[in-house]
């Protein structure tokens, strides 16, 4: 008789999958993250849209909705990430840390939801409160409570992928969060994004209880591996706390910031978020300048995405063959004349119809020439972030991911809350001229391809016997 074969065994650290523990894990993984996504999709616009409501200047608008969380980014991450890369107990390093950032997470959906409905309450019980100010509070209470937990989770959600996931199917299941994302993007702007306005308390709820069963559900199902005892920290006798806070935020900065490779990742971590942000941040407020229905431009999105999602696949594998830092390079290039062709063409929409009317006999809307631009926009920008989605764990030290992926973070909220008050500011100055975010997102995005290139090149150099080694640096 033929022996049975043995089936093919996948292994991240002391974990041993079979290709059927492997889906299991797929399928916990993937519904954590769809939670996630459906929170992060739906955050930043209804909170735009909710804030915008109250009533606040594009100055308030970008302190509160950007600057404020990435402020808070610089001193939450790299604390989490180094307490829970040297954590171990039964539950894992990284699972207990999201299980506690859940609720506040959950409680911070809610505030959101009720900030309107509380805040005039509040005014009615206390005349001396303005509407306006009570429904403020409210948002900024919940706006605090959701940023606390969304940074700790967002530093640790990516590190438990890297710890459980085997390293030769991480692009894989990147491309399958980046799908799930898609997903839940094209469900929220196709049946939510139009009735925040009317239906907020139940929209919000109903995002913060999803999510609340999502991760607790992941957090219970998906098993972490054993972990050899983090390096000894070693103290004198009777070391005070405060000289043990001091000595680790050193040793932190000194290690993660020590090598000029990965200096180059960090800071092309920052120029990737902040080359989306003079279009995304304010789109919303741009939509409702040009007086286009948000159904439209819901619609448009959620167009967007569903293409995007039909991309994902064959951008991974166009990445799988070329690399990400290249295959990010060429739709960096893409992306900036998209970028170009959108601000020509909505400066002056009336020349723009009329030449398509001459091409094609058409003439097209202001709604249709701004929806069109939108999507081909964000289709070659939702390609880009496909093909560089698996870069971080590709190059950082498995072993410290966390730690680094944090430092990134650091130079992401950095850059990001010193920037986009200041475009806040330049646009209270020049009257709301959302059109001015296309050009200064071009430049922003030409800074990012020469990034990526110098650390294509400074890749290339960690090879050993064909194999990429991620250096570490001493005393790591």
């Amino acid at each position: 008789m033929e022996e049975a074969t043995e089936p093919k065994k996948y292994h991240a650290g002391t974990l041993t999958y079979t290709l059927g523990g492997l889906v299991i894990l797929a399928l916990f993984l993937v519904w954590g993250d769809f939670t996630w996504a459906m929170k992060d999709r739906a955050v930043g616009p209804s909170a735009t849209i909710l804030i915008k409501k109250i009533g606040v200047s594009d100055f308030v608008y970008s302190l509160i909705i950007v600057s404020f969380p990435n402020f808070t980014n610089i001193f939450l991450c790299p604390l989490i990430a180094y307490i829970s890369d040297r954590h171990r107990g039964p539950m894992g390093r990284r699972i207990p840390f999201l299980l506690f950032t859940t609720p506040f997470i959950v409680a911070g959906l809610y505030f959101l939801a009720i900030c309107q409905w509380a805040g005039t309450h509040l005014s009615s019980a206390f005349p001396g409160v303005s509407e306006h100010a009570g429904q403020l509070v409210f948002f900024c209470i919940g706006w605090v409570l959701l940023d606390f937990g969304t940074t700790l989770a967002s530093s640790l959600f990516g590190a438990l992928v890297n710890d459980v996931v085997p390293r030769e199917m991480l692009g894989r299941f990147f491309a399958m969060f980046r799908m799930v994302s898609l997903v839940a993007g094209v469900l929220y702007n196709s049946v939510l994004l139009h009735r925040v306005g009317t239906h907020a308390l139940w929209i919000f709820f109903g995002i913060g209880t999803l999510y609340g069963v999502g991760l607790l559900s992941l957090c219970l199902k998906v098993k972490e591996g054993q972990l050899p005892p983090p390096p000894p920290e070693n103290y004198p006798p009777n070391t005070r706390v405060h000289i043990k806070v001091f000595t680790a935020v050193k040793t932190y900065f000194r290690t993660t910031f020590s090598l000029g490779y990965y200096r180059w990742l960090m800071l092309y971590g920052a120029i990737s978020v902040l080359m989306f942000m003079p279009v995304n941040s304010f789109a919303i407020q741009y939509v409702k300048a040009l007086d286009i229905d948000m159904h439209a431009y819901g619609n448009s999105l959620a167009v967007t995405y569903t293409i995007s999602l039909c991309l994902s696949y064959f951008v991974g594998m166009f990445t799988d063959r070329i690399n990400p830092m290249r295959a990010g390079c060429l739709f960096l290039v893409a992306y900036i004349g998209i970028l170009m062709l959108a601000w020509t063409s909505l400066a002056n929409p009336d020349a723009t119809a009329t030449l398509v009317q001459k091409l094609t006999g058409w003439r097209p809307s202001l709604t249709a020439i701004f929806c069109t631009l939108l999507i081909v926009r964000s289709v070659v920008g939702g390609c880009f972030l496909t093909a560089t989605a698996s870069l971080a764990a590709r190059l950082y030290p498995r072993s410290h991911f966390a730690q680094f992926a944090a430092a990134t973070g650091i130079v992401r909220a950095i850059v990001t809350m010193t920037c986009v008050p200041i475009m806040g500011k330049l646009l209270d100055l020049l009257h709301s001229n959302y059109i001015l975010g296309f050009p200064i997102a071009a430049v922003l995005t030409a800074c990012g391809a020469l990034i990526l290139l110098k650390l294509h090149l400074n890749y290339k150099q960690h090879f050993v016997d064909g194999k990429y080694v991620a250096p570490l640096p001493e005393n790591c």
